[in-house]
């Protein structure tokens, strides 16, 4: 992984094309160039008979010039910065800022592509790519680009499962507030969790439940590990991601609800009162307002309180770390609680 800085000074997180991935994409354009070039010389050949010979070489001349440097050129070019060794392969070439690749970028490792692999046989750029750190050849450092993978490795497991001991009270959760980074950083703690020691697994765990227990409400109950915290947590927030997922599909294919008649506009009132002789004797009784509170009348009375004031919601202090004396397993079992260790 390296970081890049775009041109709005914001860093992006790239992966990095690895050494091997980049060697099989320029031997499958390799292969792809020596077929066309072969073929386009057959072609050219059958002609030998009736064509000059002066014109035929500027031909073979003009021919490799247009497979080997042209080839990488307009394929990266055109499909911004991938030829098909590196579609295969799932690379892209980017700019230093994580912008799409130019023309004069691609013509400038094309250039130098045609030193460094058909000239000195790839010797300077294996010896540039392995000092590099990003793995630059010659012509990335000349055209200011970098070859990423559009591939990373997926370690997504299964779905996180409610334990059932949680599922009434994580019915009653308020996950508006809670950021995606700490949910992210909690569901990689949960992929992880047995790969880690018991102390590194209550520790961590503790606390990345401390932390999402200041955006999530009400608190869990008393006895509840940090694992099990997290899973539930995790757990309801996935279905209730799918069951808005599905209203939303379910509303876009009902149809669309009939406009009501709109009401008439009301009457404007006159600028100016009209004069003394016109007035009334006794002014109209407006009815009272439905919404609003007659002179005189009591205040309704206040809602019934409830029997119990609703919690303080506080954040729950890290569990103790258990002793490192305690040895490893491989595979826990359920806890006193019944929870059982994630997946």
């Amino acid at each position: 992984m390296s970081d890049v800085v775009t041109g709005e000074a914001v860093v992006v997180e790239v992966r990095v094309a690895q050494l091997p991935s980049r060697a099989a994409a320029l031997l499958i354009d390799i292969a792809v160039q020596l077929v066309t070039l072969f073929g386009a010389s057959f072609v050219v050949g059958a002609l030998a008979f009736t064509a000059d010979e002066a014109l035929l070489t500027m031909i073979y001349i003009a021919l490799t010039v247009l497979v080997l440097v042209g080839y990488p050129v307009i394929f990266e070019t055109l499909s911004r910065g991938r030829s098909l060794g590196k579609l295969a392969l799932g690379l892209r070439v980017v700019s230093d800022d994580g912008s799409p690749e130019r023309f004069r970028q691609a013509l400038f490792r094309g250039l130098a592509g045609m030193l460094e692999f058909w000239t000195l046989s790839g010797a300077p750029a294996l010896i540039s790519s392995l000092i590099s750190e990003k793995g630059k050849r010659l012509g990335d450092i000349f055209a200011g680009t970098i070859v990423i993978s559009e591939r990373g490795p997926r370690r997504y497991g299964p779905p996180l499962e409610m334990p059932p001991q949680l599922a009434a009270w994580a019915a009653t959760l308020e996950l508006s507030r809670l950021p995606e980074g700490i949910a992210a950083t909690a569901r990689q703690y949960l992929t992880r969790w047995h790969d880690l020691s018991p102390a590194v697994q209550h520790e961590m765990g503790a606390r990345i439940a401390t932390e999402m227990s200041a955006f999530v409400s009400p608190p869990p109950p008393p006895g509840v590990p940090p694992f099990a915290y997290l899973t539930a947590v995790l757990a309801e927030r996935r279905r209730r991601d799918h069951a808005r997922l599905a209203f939303q599909a379910g509303a876009s294919q009902r149809p669309a609800p009939t406009t009501p008649t709109p009401y008439p506009p009301p009457h404007r009132q006159a600028p100016y009162p009209p004069p003394p002789h016109q007035q009334a004797p006794y002014p109209p009784q407006q009815a009272p307002h439905p919404y609003q509170q007659a002179q005189g009348s009591h205040p309704p009375p206040p809602h019934p309180r409830a029997p119990y004031p609703p919690p303080s919601h506080p954040v729950p202090a890290p569990m103790a770390a258990p002793p490192a004396s305690q040895p490893s397993a491989t595979a826990p079992g359920p806890t006193s609680g019944g929870f059982v260790p994630p997946a």
